[in-house]
């Protein structure tokens, strides 16, 4: 069965001894949902575009940026670097070139770190989120804590300290109570 101008066409009905007529049928609705997806395409704005290249491109980066050889290849550099010291007679071009190229590792990577690290903060936000949701008798009001201010965060964060305290107070150890006494 095939999809055309509409209408849902079987071979046996429209064409029963033609099967050009079929295939021509499915080349036609193929070539229509490329061109949607085409047209889809090119419609995205171009910083969607954009920020999806970038998320790809910081998650690869790092991932391999903070694997133990992007380190031990800095270490490397840097061993090099002061190996050609002599050389240059510790020269202020010498001494330029890693600070140069250090600043301007910094300055890229502080973007990269930033951009996982919002990306794993968020997931782990709406993970915990459905969670709450999912516990019955949880208070849903803690769902949405990284949008609260500073003073209400730290009202709620009394109110827990005052819970603890009371639990404590009626026989229930708190787990820093019990790890304390573990030691």
């Amino acid at each position: 069965m095939s999809r055309f101008g509409g209408n849902l066409l079987t071979r046996r009905s429209y064409a029963p001894n033609c099967p050009a007529v079929c295939e021509l049928t499915v080349e036609f609705v193929k070539k229509t949902q490329a061109e949607k997806f085409k047209e889809e395409e090119r419609s995205r704005d171009f910083f969607c575009v954009v920020r999806d290249a970038f998320r790809i491109f910081a998650r690869n980066s790092s991932t391999i940026l903070g694997s133990a050889w992007a380190f031990t290849i800095a270490v490397l550099v840097i061993v090099i670097w002061a190996a050609t010291g002599p050389a240059f007679h510790f020269s202020n071009t010498w001494q330029l070139i890693i600070n140069t190229g250090t600043t301007i590792v910094t300055f890229l990577m502080v973007f990269l770190i930033q951009n996982t690290q919002n990306r794993d903060a968020k997931a782990v936000h709406l993970k915990l989120d459905e969670i709450i949701r999912a516990i019955k008798g949880a208070r849903n009001e803690l769902v949405d804590l990284e949008e609260l201010s500073d003073d209400e965060l730290k009202k709620l964060e009394e109110q827990f300290q005052r819970l603890r305290k009371r639990a404590e107070r009626n026989g229930t150890q708190s787990r820093k109570a019990q790890s304390a006494k573990s030691r």
